[in-house]
């Protein structure tokens, strides 16, 4: 990851961990079962969880591992995490802080790796995926869950929008034809896929990035402004002059190392 984009992840993600620890869409629901399924059927020792953020999915794998690594660019968010798993009694995971381009552990160290609604914030997707191959064993699995690009160029522009002004950090999401390419092109097969939704109830999912009052009503005229067929790829809900939620898709696959 660039410095300028490392910088720009510390400063959104620094300033609001609590409300990440506290965000019902991270803390579980089918996608997280999901993840959890395939991890259950791989019986892993152990597990690395990159971008954790708050903690949730660490969490949840600590449950099936004898050892898991939570590891994060941020370490005010790495700091949440760790006292939000050791106070839900969790004595299994460890806490490392850096970057997913560099990734500081030994070739084929662990079992499992997940990766969960972080990637789109990554500066070198493909980067951090040949890191992923190289600290996973032969046999070894990715599990990763982002939200999915549109395949529509004026839909995807348009929510690239709306997540950029909400979040400087993001950059965007990936289609699931390009998220295919970045595993094959690091020695991944996929093994397993699904598809999820997501609603983003709009409040909440604007409050925890603790926008500006001018950002967010310019945000929320843009999205008025914004073409119909674009709101409706993804579900935005409008009562008159408000908006109360709109809806993401996410991708989740599971990759297993050649």
């Amino acid at each position: 990851m660039s410095d300028a984009q490392a910088r720009r992840v510390q400063a959104q993600f620094g300033q609001s961990p609590e409300a990440y620890v506290a965000s019902a869409g991270h803390a579980g629901g089918a996608d997280l079962e999901t993840l959890l399924a395939w991890g259950r059927a791989r019986k892993p020792a152990r597990v690395l969880d990159i971008a954790t953020g708050g903690g949730h999915t660490a969490l949840a794998f600590a449950g099936l591992a004898a050892r898991v690594v939570a590891f994060d660019l941020t370490e005010p968010m790495l700091r949440a995490a760790r006292e939000f798993i050791h106070g839900r009694g969790a004595t299994s995971v460890g806490f490392v802080a850096g970057d997913v381009g560099a990734l500081p552990f030994d070739d084929g160290a662990f079992d499992v790796v997940t990766c969960r609604i972080a990637a789109h914030h990554f500066g070198e997707v493909a980067a951090a995926v040949r890191q992923v191959q190289r600290v996973l064993r032969r046999g070894g699995s990715f599990l990763v869950q982002d939200i999915l690009g549109h395949d529509d160029p004026d839909a995807s522009a348009f929510v690239t929008e709306v997540e950029k002004r909400r979040d400087p950090s993001h950059v965007r999401a990936y289609r699931a034809t390009e998220w295919k390419a970045f595993l094959r092109a690091a020695g991944l097969t996929v093994m397993d896929e699904a598809t999820v939704e997501k609603v983003r109830v709009w409040n909440e999912w604007t409050g925890r990035m603790r926008m500006a009052g001018d950002a967010r009503r310019e945000l929320e005229a843009f999205v008025r402004r914004a073409p119909e067929r674009c709101r409706q790829a993804f579900a935005f809900r409008l009562a008159g002059d408000t908006i109360e939620s709109f809806t993401d898709r996410m991708i989740l696959l599971r990759a297993d190392r050649d």
